[in-house]
């Protein structure tokens, strides 16, 4: 009698115990991340690079594709250029935490112009760092000077506003750079836990509705239009290509894209049409011989002696991948 009483004294210990640690599990894998930014990906903003893990010289990332660079620690949120840094993209937090750090100060300038001697220790730029609860940490990166908002100690709710992406610290181009640690450990947001080898999204720690906005994109179209010059990737950048009115004595007519997310062995190809339909000009480019965090591509015709006949001009911009079209954008203009 009395060892059956302490027997089920020890189940319901163990079962405590048990139900303890199921409880514990639970809570931790609650933890989950809520879009840092404010803006429509695909549309408004695309995913540039995602955090590297390949352990070696390589860059793989955790889809076992190329849109990373060899250590690269984060999420790369690109917005399409300057024009829509200068109109402001909120940063917000990811999940309910606290600010540990803030950095603010550094201008909006791309390291092409400073140098990476200008930014030696603050690559990061204007930045925010918050810790949240069992060790995670989220930390944003490249925000615009004079936009963070939030000061150390500072309790922050998920997708609270911190600040605005910029081009501050070491980039080239306007976006809020996303780095998640797990006591002081870099983690991938899209694969958290498991072996490096794997290819799958399975263990993301991004919440179910955000996830499904982040799906896997490579390549991805960022900028298209038409121009009455040949453009420059500066042009592009900064929204000022293919401003111009284009009319019927525009001296050429010229249609452009910027993609990112190209790998070796990728082709573009560019067709224009005229109102009638038909081709004026169509170009093919060769594969690439390495992946390419992004590529421009413009074709274009002079003016003829009679001028451009009135109507739509249609662009159409492809990459291929081994024959087959794995984007595609067309565009037009009216003359």
């Amino acid at each position: 009698m009395r060892m059956a009483r302490v027997s089920r004294l020890a189940i319901l210990a163990f079962l405590a115990v048990l139900s303890g640690g199921v409880a514990a599990q639970a809570q931790e894998s609650a933890f989950q991340l809520v879009l840092p930014i404010a803006c429509d990906i695909g549309r408004t903003c695309l995913v540039q690079h995602l955090v590297d893990r390949d352990p070696g010289p390589g860059a793989r990332d955790y889809m076992c594709g190329t849109l990373t660079n060899d250590g690269h620690n984060g999420v790369d949120f690109r917005v399409p250029g300057l024009a829509s840094m200068r109109a402001g993209v909120d940063v917000l937090t990811a999940a309910d935490g606290t600010v540990a750090a803030v950095r603010d100060g550094m201008p909006d300038r791309s390291v092409r112009e400073t140098g990476p001697e200008a930014v030696a220790g603050t690559e990061c730029g204007n930045g925010v760092r918050i810790t949240h609860r069992n060790g995670w940490e989220t930390q944003y990166c490249h925000m615009a000077e004079g936009s963070i908002q939030v000061s150390p100690g500072q309790i922050v709710a998920a997708a609270e506003k911190i600040g605005r992406v910029g081009l501050s610290g070491q980039t080239e181009f306007p976006h809020l750079h996303l780095t998640v640690r797990r006591d002081g450990e870099v983690i991938d947001p899209f694969a958290a836990e498991g072996d490096d080898q794997s290819c799958d999204d399975r263990r993301s720690v991004w919440a179910p509705d955000v996830l499904a906005q982040l799906s896997y994109r490579a390549p991805a179209i960022l900028n298209t239009g038409f121009a009455d010059h040949p453009v420059t990737m500066e042009e592009i950048e900064a929204g000022t290509a293919g401003l111009q009115q284009l009319t019927a004595v525009s001296p050429a007519l010229v249609a452009f894209a910027r993609a990112i997310g190209l790998s070796a062995g990728d082709t573009e190809s560019m067709t224009i049409r005229g109102p009638d339909g038909a081709v004026l000009v169509k170009d093919d480019s060769a594969p690439l011989d390495r992946s390419k965090a992004q590529m421009m591509k413009f074709v274009g015709k002079r003016r003829p002696a009679d001028g451009w006949p009135k109507g739509a001009y249609t662009a159409t911009y492809s990459i291929l991948r081994e024959g087959r079209v794995v984007t595609e954008q067309t565009f037009d203009v009216t003359l």
